[in-house]
């Protein structure tokens, strides 16, 4: 019988917040796994528990190492309890690696459901929560920052990114030059701790009031790209593809139908114009026939 990994997620500031199962596993658990031993310690004796099993350290520098070391324990039939310093094992923190592998061998991944510092904020940001994703830490450099926020320009759901305090600012900034000044969005910063804050306003609002220096574990929700509405495309614009889809082969119905899927439009209104353009083609022609058959009897 193989073990089980079990996911547990830890408070993100209120220590009442942890779950009681947490306190059950991490006193039970035969390895104990953490980002950060010394947090862990703070973690367990606030909670009046002590691990029974095995404590070791499981972070960005160790991950790759000590993740063979974890799946034999939990091939052998141990069961190994994940926790980082706050919120969910995986959600940019520790713990993809070793859920890869201990998938790849067979063995059940479980978890404690715990706080999230992504669905708080999305919770308390008053920006639409139907539809978002998580874009986790932006690139420490101005060129990438850019680069990854111009790839999200055009996203329709609501956006949500972790950030430090010290980069808040060019981030916010940048965030003002890509998605717009007028862009809503929402600073969440000490969530659930004693001074927690939630700043809402435009990008440009927030990224005034951030350059005068922020402090605290900073979650940034902004708000989706504005619908654009259908394309605005003339008559001739819309043969013009038709016909160019026509001279690489296609048909004139598939090319009609290819045509109006992509401008957003129904079927017959591209067909229509289609026709109004033969039909003004073929007058055209008449008329110069005509005119040179007029000239030629004189």
């Amino acid at each position: 019988m193989t073990g089980t990994l079990v996911l547990a997620g830890t408070p993100i500031g209120d220590i009442s917040d942890a779950p009681p199962r947490l306190a059950e596993e991490l006193a039970g658990a035969d390895v104990v796994a953490a980002e950060d031993t010394r947090r862990l310690r703070r973690l367990t004796q606030a909670l009046g528990i002590t691990p029974k099993g095995r404590v070791v350290s499981y972070f960005e520098g160790n991950e790759a190492a000590r993740t063979p070391e974890l799946v034999e324990e939990l091939a052998g039939g141990a069961r190994v309890l994940l926790v980082t310093d706050a919120g969910m094992p995986s959600v940019s923190d520790p713990g993809y690696r070793l859920v890869a592998a201990a998938v790849e061998q067979d063995i059940r991944v479980t978890a404690v459901p715990g706080p999230s510092a992504v669905l708080t904020a999305l919770a308390l940001s008053g920006l639409p929560v139907d539809r978002f994703c998580f874009e986790g830490f932006l690139p420490r450099k101005a060129g990438e920052r850019l680069g990854r926020l111009r790839e999200v320009a055009d996203e329709r759901r609501t956006l949500v990114y972790f950030e430090a305090p010290h980069r808040l600012d060019d981030t916010l900034a940048a965030m003002t030059e890509v998605f717009g000044a007028g862009r809503r969005a929402a600073v969440c910063r000490e969530l659930t701790k004693t001074y927690e804050e939630v700043r809402r306003g435009p990008l440009a609002e927030l990224a005034a009031w951030a350059a005068e220096g922020v402090r605290g574990e900073i979650t940034v929700v902004v708000e989706g790209a504005p619908d654009k509405g259908p394309e605005e495309i003339d008559d001739a614009e819309l043969v013009r593809r038709v016909r160019v889809r026509e001279e690489a082969g296609e048909r004139r119905k598939e090319a009609i139908a290819a045509v109006a899927a992509e401008a957003g439009l129904p079927k017959r209104q591209v067909f229509d114009a289609v026709v109004a353009a033969k039909n003004a083609s073929r007058a055209e022609s008449a008329g110069r026939a005509e005119s040179a058959g007029s000239t030629g009897g004189r």
